[in-house]
């Protein structure tokens, strides 16, 4: 795989890529996480004094897609039409899914894995107190669709 890195330029100083070119389609990315944690941290969710770590993670997520440019320094702010957070509880932890929809000159698969990250991270502060040693794994693009590269879907 030799293709450029389009985040650098000549001299190999970061930059902001131009997208003005281009012209706006929709696009959307799925993005996943899991939350690994104990059968008794698992019991004691819908207890938890924090308050519902499921629901506050879901919204956690939404809020974070729509700040990725904010957190990411060369991703650009993009109008994003829609953005789903779910998050299901396992035998071994809690799965999270998220996927985000524009209409712009540039992907959203920055805004998916940092909703899926940021609600996985929700989920570990309003349940750390029961267990440090939670551990959130497997962040990754699920799948993206439109712009020049096309459709990408992760093999499993």
């Amino acid at each position: 795989m030799a293709s450029k890195l389009s985040h650098y330029d000549e001299s190999g100083a970061a930059r902001m890529v131009d997208v003005s070119s281009k012209s706006p389609s929709v696009r959307e990315a799925t993005a996943s996480a899991f939350v690994a944690m104990s059968a008794a941290v698992i019991g004691a969710l819908s207890t938890n004094p924090k308050g519902d770590p499921l629901e506050t993670a879901r919204l956690a997520g939404i809020m974070a897609a729509k700040k990725t440019s904010d957190l990411i320094p060369l991703c650009h702010p993009l109008p994003l039409s829609h953005v789903d957070v779910s998050l299901r509880q396992c035998e071994n932890g809690i799965a999270i899914s998220s996927k985000v929809k524009t209409t712009a000159e540039t992907g959203v698969e920055m805004e998916a894995l940092v909703a899926a990250s940021v609600a996985a991270l929700t989920v570990y502060d309003m349940c750390k107190a029961l267990d440090k040693g939670i551990e959130i794994r497997e962040i990754v693009l699920e799948r993206k669709s439109g712009g020049k590269s096309g459709t990408y879907v992760r093999k499993k």
